[in-house]
């Protein structure tokens, strides 16, 4: 999926905050049908959409496989969930994306921007100039272009939050993935920008993962889990609800003095970073 809106249910948020309506943007559907936006038969998008239909938001959810937005739908629950087919980085689908969330929940408090790409592995020097092109049109282009509708529609006169996806790969070399790496790392910077812009009446932070167990990271680990994993202070690697947990505090009432952080969800993988 490309993306979700949520809408919280009648005072059931655990934080005791008034219901909240959202958008996710790059949420993974359940069975991925090659979908190059979310790539995964559960992914992170569809773990922070869980984590938001959990403590009883509603959400909108979109992506460019409708069959896999369908059992989406079918698994978050449809009486919290619509879905709305289309590509992440096409306006006409931002725009309509925002429309409908707007007719369905009336407002939009929050956004999760999660869409994206990794369609090559190779050193830098000898990347195809318009594949990096794509891979920064869908994974910062298309947040911008989110963003930008939300703020119009609802959050400019009304508040809210929004969380970008990021990586670690924004925050060191990443290599094989360097344009993967060089676009979270403009995601970063974009969210201090939004952050800066927005406030004060819009917070915007980002996560930055480690490697997750999803299809989308799948080549990272495949054959080698256990190797892979020994590698994190924590013994593991992620999971999506280790993302989704992070985005549900991010978007709540709790982080309401949190704007233009990046909260790293990284295992302890970085404290191998020390000297010694």
């Amino acid at each position: 999926m490309g993306l979700v809106v949520g809408l919280a249910g009648d005072g059931d948020d655990p934080v005791g905050a008034e219901p909240l309506h959202g958008l996710l943007e790059g949420v993974l559907a359940p069975s991925g049908d090659g979908d190059p936006v979310t790539g995964a038969s559960r992914g992170i998008g569809y773990g922070v959409a869980e984590a938001l239909v959990a403590r009883g938001d509603r959400v909108a959810i979109t992506g460019r496989g409708e069959d896999a937005l369908k059992e989406a739908v079918e698994r978050l629950g449809a009486d919290r969930v619509i879905a709305i087919p289309g590509k992440a980085h096409d306006e006409a689908h931002q725009a309509v994306a925002v429309e409908r969330t707007m007719e369905a929940f009336g407002r939009v408090d929050y956004l999760v921007n999660n869409a994206g790409t990794n369609p090559v592995f190779g050193p830098m020097a000898e990347m195809d100039l318009n594949v990096a092109r794509k891979v920064f049109e869908t994974n910062v282009i298309s947040a911008l272009g989110f963003a930008q509708q939300t703020w119009k529609a609802w959050q400019k006169e009304n508040g809210g939050a929004i969380v970008n996806i990021a990586s670690v790969a924004g925050v060191s070399p990443s290599p094989f993935i360097g344009a993967y790496g060089m676009s979270k790392a403009a995601m970063i910077n974009l969210t201090l920008q939004l952050a800066h812009e927005f406030a004060p009446v819009v917070r915007v932070n980002a996560i930055a993962p480690a490697v997750v167990k999803t299809k989308f990271a799948q080549a990272l680990y495949d054959g080698r889990e256990a190797e892979a994993a020994a590698a994190y202070p924590l013994g593991r690697l992620g999971v999506p609800e280790d993302i989704g947990g992070a985005a549900a505090f991010l978007t709540s009432a709790q982080s309401d003095w949190i704007t233009g952080q990046t909260l790293v969800v990284d295992g302890g993988i970085f404290l191998n970073a020390g000297v010694g």
